[in-house]
């Protein structure tokens, strides 16, 4: 359960730019459900945003904000506690603010907890509030948020709880985040009674996974491929042995592969290879770092190794993936029709060689 005072149930929302409405939504609901399930008023949460004004979220509907940031700076400032605030955020890495680091800052040194919902907890770590602490990061931005933050645990899972820390990776997972925190309040009949009004008939605890594997619809019902896959998300920089890793599951190579076939369809090799050139292509789209530093981090040899398993994975070459959509589908139209002009200028060839017997 999240670890925070019996007393704590006012929540200052902050909302950044492109923010998630489902994360937000979920988070709030989880707490309105459970006043209603109390049948009072224990929780309590209002919403901020950065000039006081409407805040945009990704899907371009605006939630009205009660106060701003400066007011709620000098509020802080005036008081000797401070309240949880959850900075919210989406899929968007967020712009450098220093006056939101500051006030985080002086809410965590006034023992205030802090969340961070999807690109919030970047805001966290970038403020240096999440040195040595285990952040849950969403599986897009997980690659450029571990090369940036040396000093976080970065996890991909549902959501994590570490002190008076809290992070979630956004979606719906801030419902089962909020939801843990009124089991550990209000106990599990309370929890239990807000699942059915909710109609939710799974919640995820701290540290679930937060995503199906690659190749798969289905959630692998074997757990020696389920630790399997952990060790290879773990080992992306330096892949390992696939012996080893299998060694680790306590099964032999040949029943591996045969689970790996039955339930993702493919090799542990394969599945390996796409992971890592998953890291890479979101590498690509989300940062600047140079095609062979990208290379190196996802456990390549070689650029040119590197470059013919992503074209082969993706149909272009890893600078390509940083052009506009419209100038990779061109790229890629004109290579089709290359392509087929070469098939049939040898199918030509052929039917006009001279038969020689």
């Amino acid at each position: 359960m999240l670890d925070l005072p019996s007393t704590c149930g006012n929540f200052c929302f902050y909302l950044l730019p492109a923010f998630s409405l489902q994360a937000f939504s979920s988070a709030v609901e989880a707490l309105r459900l459970a006043n209603e399930v109390l049948g009072r008023d224990v929780y309590s949460w209002q919403v901020i945003s950065d000039d006081g004004q409407p805040a945009a979220s990704s899907c371009g509907l605006l939630v009205c904000a009660d106060s701003s940031l400066s007011f709620e700076r000098e509020r802080t400032r005036r008081s000797i506690s401070a309240p949880a605030v959850v900075v919210v955020g989406g899929r968007n890495a967020p712009s450098p603010h220093k006056q939101l680091d500051a006030w985080l800052r002086e809410c965590r040194n006034r023992r205030g907890s802090l969340v961070g919902i999807s690109s919030g907890t970047i805001v966290l770590a970038r403020a240096g509030l999440a040195e040595g602490r285990r952040c849950a990061v969403h599986w897009e931005q997980f690659p450029i948020f571990s090369e940036r933050f040396l000093g976080v645990v970065a996890t991909q899972t549902a959501f994590e709880r570490d002190g008076d820390l809290y992070t979630c990776a956004g979606g719906d997972a801030p419902f089962d985040m909020f939801l843990d925190l009124v089991d550990g309040q209000h106990g599990t009949i309370v929890a239990n009674r807000i699942c059915e009004k909710a109609i939710v008939w799974r919640t995820r605890s701290a540290g679930d996974r937060q995503r199906l594997p690659l190749h798969s619809r289905v959630q692998p019902n074997h757990q020696a491929v389920i630790k399997v896959i952990e060790q290879m998300e773990s080992n992306l920089t330096e892949p390992l042995l696939l012996d080893d890793i299998v060694e680790s599951a306590g099964l032999s190579r040949r029943q591996i592969e045969r689970l790996f076939r039955r339930e993702l369809g493919c090799s542990p090799s394969r599945y390996y290879l796409d992971l890592r050139l998953e890291r890479a292509h979101l590498l690509l789209i989300s940062s600047r770092l140079p095609v062979v530093e990208i290379a190196m981090a996802c456990g390549f040899v070689s650029a040119s190794h590197f470059s013919k398993a992503y074209r082969d994975a993706y149909g272009c070459a890893p600078h390509q993936s940083r052009l506009p959509v419209c100038r990779r589908k061109r790229i890629r139209s004109c290579r089709t029709e290359e392509k087929r002009g070469r098939q049939i200028d040898r199918r030509l060839s052929n039917e006009r060689m001279p038969n020689c017997h």
